[in-house]
């Protein structure tokens, strides 16, 4: 049986002879005054906010916790120096870059200091460890990081890829977890061959050059772009998905193979000359990378606007004798290292000699192939021993620079085969 309705209000007890406005129930069963409306309704917004100062709270406690577990700058050297022989002023510059990117993460959302997003680029010749670098840095810090290759890049409406196509796969990388996602490293290698072609743009259209420098723009300062899950011209059907590239830490790395020209003109200065201490000169012209600046990136053929947003710029030397040598034995993942393990799964110890080991640096430099060099030059090295000894009894194994030198002569490796 329906309560009757009352004329008083059914949470303060006053009536409309009292001066209480009331408000019937939909059912007309129970009434309500107007400024029992306005209590509840301030109590509902004084409880609501509690609950977001609350949870503002509990997130900035939980970045700080995120801080306070994120290795310092040195920390993040110490551990590339296990991977990565030499080029330690490119380290010392990432290892502080990564961390104040992660800083910035961590910051507080109501922090009126609003610190901006550093990106990276790396100048350095093909084989010093560009590319290591930027992986070594990713897995140490368990973040979501893909390498794309620029020179696959076109503008949208060209055959080729999407700039789009760089957030497709770092979401892949993070299995679509978008907000893992933006959290992320991309490793953009070969930035120097988008280059522009030439200083007139009217020729021709420069659809792998310039225009991808400008469709990269929006990337790397922050925006929010829809990203096709599967890749944009396959697919064209599929829901695109809306990724926020503001908090994605960008690294560019190049050769910029040439650059140390335009060095040398904004220094006055020159690789030729006359004097006859070649070695001097060659040493000269090696240091010359290690003055590289913003506007020699521009006179290359990068443009004004991307160079601005890759403001932490960084080079690597080429790697020299010595440098080369270590990278053989001292790494935790050193090609010598590799090569033992690998016969040591079949019960065999395999053995360099120092010679030897001296005699692969000296093919490495002269191939003038860095530290890629090393690996084809031990691969080819140790094909046939590869192939033979596992079906043998031997247990041991021992690699001389006479059987060295024979096994490169013996497959014509020499610098005209590269």
């Amino acid at each position: 049986m329906p309560r009757k309705k009352s004329n008083a209000c059914d949470f303060c007890g006053r009536t409309e002879a009292q001066g209480a406005m009331l408000v019937p129930s939909p059912s007309g069963t129970a009434n309500i005054c107007v400024d029992c409306v306005s209590a509840i309704s301030e109590f509902l917004g004084f409880t609501a906010d509690e609950a977001a100062a609350a949870g503002r709270k509990k997130s900035g406690e939980k970045k700080a916790s995120e801080l306070k577990k994120l290795p310092k700058p040195r920390e993040i050297k110490e551990f590339l120096d296990q991977y990565i022989i030499g080029q330690d002023s490119a380290k010392k510059y990432l290892s502080v870059a990564v961390y104040n990117h992660y800083k910035r993460l961590s910051q507080s959302a109501d922090d009126d200091v609003d610190i901006e997003k550093s990106n990276i680029i790396m100048v350095g010749p093909t084989g010093t460890g560009k590319t290591l670098i930027a992986r070594t840095i990713a897995k140490m810090l368990d973040v979501p990081f893909t390498i794309v290759d620029a020179t696959v890049l076109t503008q949208a409406g060209y055959v080729g890829e999407d700039i789009e196509s760089l957030l497709t796969r770092l979401l892949q990388v993070a299995d679509y977890d978008v907000e893992k996602a933006e959290r992320g490293i991309v490793f953009i290698d070969e930035i120097d061959k988008i280059a522009r072609k030439g200083d007139n743009p009217s020729i021709t259209r420069d659809v792998s050059g310039e225009g991808v420098q400008q469709g990269l723009l929006k990337l790397l300062e922050g925006s929010i772009v829809n990203v096709p899950p599967q890749g944009g011209r396959k697919h064209p059907e599929q829901r695109m998905i809306p990724v926020d590239t503001k908090n994605i830490l960008f690294i560019c790395g190049g050769a910029f193979d040439g650059i140390e020209q335009a060095i040398a003109h904004r220094l006055n200065s020159t690789f030729v000359g006359f004097s006859t201490d070649s070695r001097t000169r060659r040493v000269e012209r090696e240091r010359l990378i290690s003055h590289v600046a913003p506007q020699d990136l521009k006179t290359f053929g990068l443009i004004p606007e991307i160079i601005g947003r890759l403001p932490v710029l960084t080079h690597l030397q080429p790697l020299d004798r010595e440098a080369l040598r270590r990278i053989l034995t001292e790494p935790k993942n050193a090609i010598v290292r590799q090569y033992v393990k690998l016969f040591d799964m079949d019960g065999v110890k395999l053995t360099f000699e120092d010679d030897a080991l001296d005699y692969i640096v000296d093919k490495a430099i002269e191939f003038k192939l860095g530290a890629r060099g090393l690996r084809s030059i031990v691969e080819t090295i140790m094909m046939e021993a590869m192939f033979d000894i596992p079906g043998k009894k031997a247990r041991e194994f021992t690699v001389s620079r006479e059987y060295a030198a024979g096994r490169l002569e013996e497959e014509h490796f020499d610098a005209s085969a590269i």
